[in-house]
């Protein structure tokens, strides 16, 4: 990886009582560009920290998320 590596925060919006099942996925499918899953109160329910090295690997950890049973919708904030 040349360079510094891509942060990015995922705000996962899922749907009543699959919180904890949809963080667990998240952790398990994709636990090399995880570095923290919280399950939060308020607008969105889990918060995805992830630390990939380049823009195309955030993309297959978006699409992923958004593939997982559950999930509504998700955002993508991206650290400078």
């Amino acid at each position: 990886m040349a360079g510094r590596p891509i942060v990015a925060y995922i705000l996962v919006n899922v749907e009543v009582g699959m919180e904890g099942e949809v963080r667990d996925k998240i952790v398990d499918k994709f636990n090399k560009a995880v570095t923290e899953a919280r399950i939060v109160y308020g607008e969105y329910d889990i918060v995805v920290r992830v630390e990939v090295d380049s823009m195309r690997a955030l993309e297959a950890v978006v699409s992923g998320i958004r593939a997982i049973e559950g999930v509504r919708r998700t955002v993508t904030l991206i650290a400078v």
